[in-house]
């Protein structure tokens, strides 16, 4: 065989081999061949590679949709003052210092009224020497005759039923404030029953010798002025409310010109 027919078999079958390869399908890519899929953006996921809702997407909490109302504050119409100052011959233990300056707002949830307002009101004296008691809710914090109601001597209550469960934010108490007094031993309590026996807290207990049997307290006598006491409840909430005294730095007995109750019903 020459060389020409050599180089021309050669050929042919070099041909026939590049036939053959054109022929076949292109190879598969195996997977870690494949290039990643680009990932959607935090602001864009509904999902996060566990399956989880992202926070972006969540849905708003079950609560929101019932949050706390705004803070607003609440308005108290204060009566005309009778006198000025704080006079300096009280001597009674563990006696605030005057505030020299107004009263600030309280604030509360807006909504907030004074639920105490007309409601009914008993105590432990039925039949006070001056008075009513239902004139401690009849809305007159005027220090004038005929606006307060008097009670015996020693240990006396008043209990305001606001006639149905409120979350209470504030109280107001006006003892007497047509001449600067201290009372003695006052404290407030809010209950669920008449009988102060059941889901009972005191708000408030400056009985420092525990003449009324409700616990030695801790906080502070004050002087009675035209703003009334307040009394912050931290949204506790009740249907009772009953505040006791013992006399004060003037005699023995015990004067409420008014109770007010700020709160909003239960829902």
């Amino acid at each position: 065989m020459n060389h020409r027919l050599i180089i021309a078999c050669v050929l042919a079958m070099a041909c026939a081999i590049a036939l053959t390869e054109c022929g076949k399908p292109a190879p598969q890519q195996t997977p870690e061949q494949t290039a990643p899929a680009p990932q959607p953006s935090a602001a864009t996921s509904a999902a996060d590679t566990s399956g989880a809702v992202s926070q972006e997407a969540a849905p708003p909490a079950q609560g929101a949709q019932h949050a706390e109302a705004r803070l607003v504050p609440i308005t108290i119409k204060l009566p005309k003052p009778v006198f000025v100052g704080t006079p300096t011959n009280i001597a009674v233990p563990n006696l605030e210092a005057p505030l020299g300056h107004p009263r600030p707002p309280f604030l509360a949830p807006e909504g907030t009224t004074n639920v105490a307002l007309k409601k009914p009101v008993t105590g432990s004296d039925e039949q006070p020497t001056i008075g009513e008691l239902a004139m401690i809710t009849d809305g007159d914090k005027e220090a004038a005759e005929g606006s307060f109601v008097e009670l015996g001597p020693g240990v006396q209550y008043v209990t305001v039923d606001l006639k149905a469960r409120f979350t209470i934010y504030a109280i107001v108490v006006w003892h007497y404030h047509k001449q600067a007094v201290v009372y003695r031993g006052v404290v407030v309590q809010v209950a669920d029953d008449r009988e102060m026996t059941k889901n009972l807290r005191t708000l408030f207990n400056n009985d420092i010798d525990n003449v009324s049997g409700r616990g030695v307290g801790k906080d502070m006598a004050y002087v009675e002025t035209a703003e009334g006491k307040l009394i912050d409840a931290k949204g506790v909430q009740g249907r009772y409310v009953r505040l006791y005294s013992k006399g004060n730095t003037a005699n023995d007995l015990n004067h409420y010109i008014e109770v007010e109750v700020y709160g909003r019903a239960v829902q």
